[in-house]
């Protein structure tokens, strides 16, 4: 099985005691999702975030609706988690979120290492654009949560 990586980065002006909190409550990513992908959180209420936690899904993916679940497999807060698809599109999703103090805000890293269907050709096709397409809506949500101060 092929893998990809993909990789990104953003400086939040805000410290990561309260950058963190936001990525623990898992009813966020809603926010960071692009609408386009007509997001829902299946899974119903409160949502531990600890290793184990399964969380549900779902969303459409160029017109086609798409159940996924993804498990908590690594978290150490407040300086990140990991999560990893249990069942959905992909043939393996790993996302390691880390959060590094600097410069008096917070670094957000995401390293993303997946596999599909179809291997390197669909991926070049279509995944690996589609995947810096949502990161990218994702830093702008963040920043707009979290904007500078004056």
């Amino acid at each position: 099985m092929r893998t990809h990586r993909f990789e990104g980065e953003l400086w939040l002006p805000v410290v990561r005691e309260k950058v963190f909190p936001f990525f623990a409550d898992a009813r966020n990513l809603e926010q960071l999702t692009p609408p386009w992908l007509h997001f829902t959180i299946l899974t119903q209420g409160e949502i531990p975030m600890r290793p184990g936690a399964l969380i549900d899904y779902q969303l459409r993916v160029h017109g086609w609706p798409i159940r996924w679940q993804t498990e908590i497999t690594a978290w150490n807060p407040p300086h990140g988690f990991t999560d990893e698809q249990r069942r959905g599109p992909y043939r393996l999703w790993r996302h390691t979120h880390s959060f590094l103090e600097k410069d008096g805000g917070t670094l957000c890293q995401d390293q993303v290492e997946y596999a599909v269907p179809g291997g390197a050709l669909i991926n070049s096709l279509f995944v690996k654009r589609d995947v810096a397409r949502i990161f990218r809506y994702r830093a702008e949500a963040l920043k707009t949560h979290f904007p500078a101060k004056p």
